[in-house]
Formats: structure tokens, C-alpha cells, sequence
């Protein structure tokens, strides 16, 4: 028999010989062949059509059906047969498939598949195919190491591992169409919606393009620039049931798609019923274009120049800039702007103030005049200006000269558009002048209130400079309507050196203020910063010592747990018998990690579940060490646990030691 040190040549050169890398494959193979080099790689490398060769040379034998598994060979003797019969292998392999588990995804799903390694790669693909309801051509198996495969390609000829991840794509397919009501909005939103919106006043056409995401409320607002009809007085037809607030954007409003029709006219009232009624009695009628074209000639209506002027002259006269009734200041301002007389079209739908003194005009500020304080005197101190109040009455003789000549003027709107605010009203009207005194009282005093209410009607229109205080409004100066251009422009600027020096003053004590509120800000926030990052450290101070507790209170567990189980292992053995014992005894010699050795003796007839309690006794669980033999070297925790220590040849007696498994 070989020595040790042959043995280790002998094996070096048979894994060299074969390629065999596993040492336990290769030192089995050899024992069967009782380290006989040469029969060894005859067995692993065998002759044609796969029949082996004796050692003598002479008579052949098939090769016989062999599981080293259940049959493991018998140690050798002086005794055996010179003739043994040798198995290859990969007749081995043959004899027991390698089994080769696959998890397969598909978007969100997986699927697993066991298949024998002598398979091939399009069976993987029929099982999908029943799995995922995925024609076999339609799929693309990804994941390979080596590569894409064709599905011819046997899964033993790839070497791969018992466990893969494998992925299917379907670059033919489409991705599944999400029904959720979430997905179905998200794409109408994305939508453009043509709306068609006939004018019912002129009869006209518009094609408007909206997107999904576009309110009722813009839709409105854009037929108002077109028709110069109000919002709150559109009437519309044609709007889905399911549209009940302006708020709403239209994908979710329920209009066609993608075109949708709809019809908008003006809301009347009692005024404008009566003013159709006077309408039908004049030869003249309004002709209104909302695309701002320019206006028809007056010589389309059969009717001469001078005498259409005069009529518009006329209406001017009887028809004030500022309703009676408007519901707020807004509103008003808006008429006072923009009236549009029922005698002629002015181009682009002008305003009225314009239309009576040209287009060189102030720029009037639309809303209340507590909206136009709060954007003159209520900002940062760079950002003031003066509000300039202009207050119209078309019953004075000055009010066409000052308007036209002065305030219209190119110097004068300049100078106001670059430092004034400027907001306009009309008294022309009882109710409108009661209305602006009232505004008066309450922002200015009665003082104010008392002077305006003095002024006759040849002494407007007034314009009025107004500088805003900390505590109150301060009206600076009152300039009538017989005021020349140049004592007008002088009178601007001295209000506005008087503004400019309390603004400076302004700037300064907010400069003061906020680089004051900053420092505090400072403070406040790395006090805050502070207290955060103590927080933070007491916080993650905590954690740390709840997770000590935490692990310490696992680690106890886990500790009382094996010795719990070390405890009723030991209890559980079977006593140790004596060495002179009428049925064989084994004696084990095991040594540990520490280099430490164990020994007991056990019945040749005790299974190997008892070696392997007695070892977990002594704190070496079989689940984390393995216990190995030596010659030859085999893994003993592989073994069945339920055959003897004669039948695994743990007899007489055997020295094992303990590694810890990876």
C-alpha cells in the first residue's frame, strides 16, 4: 500500500492528469482503484464506447451500475482481488442528474424553475410559456454568464451553478395598459382639447386650443379678452353636467374629445334690456369685431361722418365714464376705462378714455383704492411711489381742456408713470361723488373730504398727491383743473422732492430695521442649529445605547438558547461504555479548533447522530462546524446520520477535527 507521501504525489498527478479539481471526487476515484494510478485515469479516461479495462489486461467488462452514495468502497485489504472494475466519472454524473435551480422575473413577477442540467435552454422557455402566457418566439431570456444562447444549447454544457437568476424581456410586446382611473387622468391631462365657441351676440366662430390641465376658469377668462364680455356675465351653453365649478380642469370636466362645441353670450339686466329697446329705435346700430379689426367706415350705415360724431358727442355728454350701480370699485374703474358706446366700433375695442383723448394717456390703475395704497405706500421702501387720485366730472368746462392738453400730455404721463400710482374716479354722478366722499372720510379725514365737497363744478377735475406714513395717509397737494402744463409738472416734482426726502428716511430706518431683524435671525437660527444638533446627539446617543441593549439582549438569548440545547444534548446521550465491552466500541479521538482534543468511546453500533449531539455538547453545533476525517478526507456532517460508526468506518478508532463551516 502506498505511503502517505506517495499518496499526495499520486493525487496531485491524477488531478493533473484529469483535470479533477474536487480532492474528494479525486480521492475516491483513486481508493476504488487502491491508488493505482494508471487504472484511475483508465476509469476517468476510459477506452472506446466506454468499456473498462481489468488490470490484467487481457478481459474486458462493461462497467457495473455503482452508487458511491449508498455503496461506499470497503477500506482495502492484503486480500483483494487484483481485478476491479472502475467506474468513470462521468458515469457517475450519468447516474445521479444534477439538478439546476432557476428564479426567472418577468416585470413583477417570478417564477421558479428545477430542471436536470441535460436539459436544454428552450424547455426553460416552454415552462415560461405556460407560466407567463408569453409566446416562446416573443421571449428573450436574459441573464446568462456566458452570453445569449440559442435554445438548443444543453444547461450542461454552460457549467453553471445550482442556483440561477435568469430575466425575460419582450421587446415585441407592449407594455399592459394601466386601467386605473389615476392613469386614464394623467393622460388626459396631457391632451389638447379643442373648444369651437360660438358668440352668440355676432354670430362668430373661435377654435381655441386647451390643454387638459387648463381651469374652466382660464377658458373664461380667455373668451373674455375676446368678447370683452365679464365673467360673471357670460352665459354658456354646451358645458357638461358634470362641469360645477370653474375650478375644474377640463380633462376631468367631461367635454368631447377631441373637439367640443360651445356657445357664449352676454348675461342681460333690466339696463340692458332697456338699452336694446332704444336701440331698435335708432337708425344706427353697434357693429362689434372681438378680434379687434379695424372698425367699419360709418359710411357703410348710409349715415355721414358729421353726423355720427355728433350723435357719439352727445351720448358722451348724457352717458357718464362711471356707472351708478357697479358693485365695487373694480368694477367701476373697468366701465370708466373700457364703456363701449352702442352708436360706433372703435378699433380694438378702445377704451373709452382713450377714445375721447387719445391714446397718450396716464396708466390707470384698475381695482379699489385700497388695492392701489397697498401697491404705492405698502411695499419695501425703494419700491414707494406717490398716488396720484385724478377725479373726473364731465359737467365742468375745464375737464376736456385738462384732460386733453395736460394730463394727456407726453411730459406729464411720463413723469407719472415713473414715480406715481396713479387711480382715477368719476363724480359726475350724486351717488358716485357720495360714494368717493365716504373713501375720503375713511383714508384721509374730514378735512380732505370737507375741501372736496366745497369745490364747485368749474373747479374740477381735481388731482390729487398723496404720500403715505407710517400712521396716515398725508394728502400733499389739491391741483384744480385751471392749472397750466408747467405749473402742473412743478407741482409734481415738489411733491415728489418732499416724497424723495421721506423716503430716504424710510430706506434708512428699514436698512436699520432688517439688518437688525438679520442679526436676530442669525441668533435665532444657530440657536436653533444648536438645539438641533444636541438634539441630534442625544438622540443618536440613544439609539446607540438601545441597540447595545438591544444586541446584548440577543446575544443572552441566543447564548441560553445553546445551552439550553447543549444541556439536553448531553442529557440525552447514551452513557459511555467501557473499553472491554462485549459489543465493539468505537473510541473517537476529535480535535477542535482551539487544538484542544475530546474523546469518548461509543457502540460500534451507535449512530452517527450521537457522535455528532456529543460534539454539539461540548458547544460545536453540527449547523456550524463540520466534523472531517483525515485519509480519507471526507466531510463526516455530509454522511447519514442514521448509519452506524461501523457502517460510515468510524472502527476501531478514528482521530477527526472540527473546522467551522464558511
Amino acid at each position: 500500500m502506498a505511503s502517505n507521501m506517495d499518496r499526495e504525489m499520486i493525487l496531485a498527478d491524477f488531478q493533473a492528469c484529469t483535470g479533477i479539481e474536487n480532492i474528494d471526487e479525486a480521492i475516491t476515484l483513486l481508493e476504488q482503484n487502491n491508488w493505482d494510478l494508471v487504472a484511475a485515469i483508465n476509469g476517468v479516461i476510459p477506452q472506446e464506447n466506454g468499456i473498462l479495462q481489468s488490470d490484467y489486461g487481457g478481459e474486458t467488462m462493461p462497467g457495473p451500475t455503482f452508487d458511491p452514495a449508498s455503496h461506499p468502497a470497503p477500506a482495502p485489504t492484503s486480500s483483494s482481488s487484483a481485478f476491479r472494475p472502475v467506474m468513470s466519472s462521468r458515469q457517475i454524473v450519468e447516474r445521479q442528474p444534477r439538478m439546476l435551480d432557476f428564479r426567472v422575473e418577468y416585470r413583477d413577477r417570478n417564477v421558479d424553475v428545477v430542471l436536470e442540467d441535460s436539459c436544454t435552454v428552450g424547455e426553460i422557455k416552454q415552462i415560461l410559456e405556460n407560466e407567463l402566457q408569453i409566446p416562446g418566439p416573443k421571449m428573450q431570456l436574459k441573464g446568462w454568464k456566458t452570453g445569449d444562447v440559442e435554445d438548443s444549447t444543453v444547461l450542461k454544457s454552460l457549467h453553471l451553478p445550482k442556483n440561477n437568476s435568469l430575466y425575460v424581456l419582450t421587446p415585441d410586446l407592449p407594455p399592459p395598459s394601466s386601467s386605473s382611473h389615476a392613469g386614464a387622468l394623467q393622460e388626459s391631462l396631457n391632451q389638447n382639447f379643442m373648444l369651437i365657441i360660438t358668440h352668440r351676440e355676432v354670430q362668430r366662430e373661435y377654435s381655441l386650443n386647451f390643454s387638459g390641465s387648463s381651469t374652466i376658469q382660464e377658458v373664461k377668462r380667455n373668451v373674455y379678452d375676446l368678447t370683452s364680455i365679464p365673467v360673471r356675465h357670460q352665459l354658456w351653453e354646451g358645458w357638461p353636467t358634470s362641469a360645477t365649478d370653474d375650478s375644474m380642469c377640463l380633462a376631468e370636466s367631461g367635454l368631447s374629445y377631441p373637439c367640443h362645441r360651445l356657445t357664449v353670450g352676454r348675461r342681460s339686466s333690466p339696463a340692458q334690456t332697456q338699452e336694446q329697446s332704444e336701440e331698435q329705435s335708432t337708425d344706427v346700430h353697434m357693429v362689434s369685431d372681438s378680434d379687434g379689426d379695424d372698425f367699419e367706415d360709418a359710411s357703410e350705415f348710409g349715415v355721414d361722418d358729421g353726423e355720427v360724431f355728433g350723435m357719439a358727442s352727445s351720448a358722451l355728454r348724457k352717458s357718464p365714464m362711471m356707472p351708478e350701480n357697479a358693485e365695487n370699485e373694480g368694477d367701476s374703474l373697468i366701465r370708466f376705462l373700457k364703456l363701449s358706446y352702442k352708436f360706433i366700433t372703435y378699433p380694438n375695442n378702445r377704451l373709452n378714455f382713450s377714445y375721447r383723448y387719445g391714446d397718450c394717456h396716464p396708466v390707470f390703475f384698475i381695482g379699489s383704492l385700497e388695492a392701489a395704497f397697498q401697491e404705492a405706500f405698502y411695499v419695501k421702501a425703494r419700491d414707494r411711489k406717490l398716488l396720484a387720485i385724478y377725479l373726473h366730472h364731465d359737467e365742468s368746462v375745464l375737464t376736456n381742456v385738462f384732460c386733453s392738453q395736460m394730463l394727456c400730455a407726453e411730459s406729464i404721463v411720463s413723469y407719472l408713470s415713473q414715480n406715481f400710482i396713479t387711480w382715477a374716479w368719476d363724480l359726475t354722478k350724486d351717488t358716485n361723488k357720495a360714494r368717493f366722499l365716504t373713501m375720503c372720510n375713511r383714508h384721509f379725514g374730514s378735512v380732505v373730504a370737507q375741501t372736496i365737497r366745497t369745490q364747485k363744478t368749474d373747479q374740477f377735475p381735481l388731482f390729487l398727491i398723496i404720500m403715505g406714513k407710517r400712521s396716515s395717509n398725508e394728502v400733499l397737494n389739491v391741483i384744480q383743473g385751471n392749472t397750466a402744463v408747467d405749473e402742473l409738472m412743478m407741482r409734481l416734482m415738489a411733491a415728489m422732492e418732499i416724497f424723495s426726502a421721506q423716503q430716504q428716511e424710510d430706506i434708512k430706518d428699514e436698512d436699520e430695521r432688517e439688518a437688525r431683524e438679520n442679526v436676530k435671525r442669525e441668533q435665532d437660527e444657530a440657536y436653533r442649529l444648536s438645539l438641533e444638533a444636541d438634539r441630534a446627539k442625544r438622540e443618536a446617543h440613544e439609539r446607540e445605547m438601545a441597540e447595545q441593549f438591544r444586541l446584548e439582549q440577543i446575544r443572552k438569548e441566543q447564548e441560553e438558547e445553546r445551552e439550553a440545547i447543549r444541556l439536553s444534548l448531553e442529557q440525552a446521550l447514551p452513557p459511555e461504555p467501557k473499553e472491554e465491552n462485549a459489543e465493539p466500541v468505537s473510541k473517537l479521538r476529535i480535535r477542535t479548533p482551539s487544538g484542544e482534543f475530546l474523546e469518548r468511546r461509543f457502540l460500534a453500533s451507535n449512530k452517527l447522530q450521537i457522535v455528532f449531539d456529543f460534539v454539539a455538547s461540548k458547544g460545536f453545533p453540527w449547523d456550524e462546524f463540520k466534523l472531517l476525517s483525515t485519509f480519507p478526507r471526507r466531510d463526516v456532517t455530509q454522511l447519514d446520520p442514521n448509519k452506524s460508526l461501523l457502517e460510515v468506518k468510524l472502527f476501531p478508532q478514528e482521530t477527526l477535527f472540527l473546522e467551522a463551516k464558511e
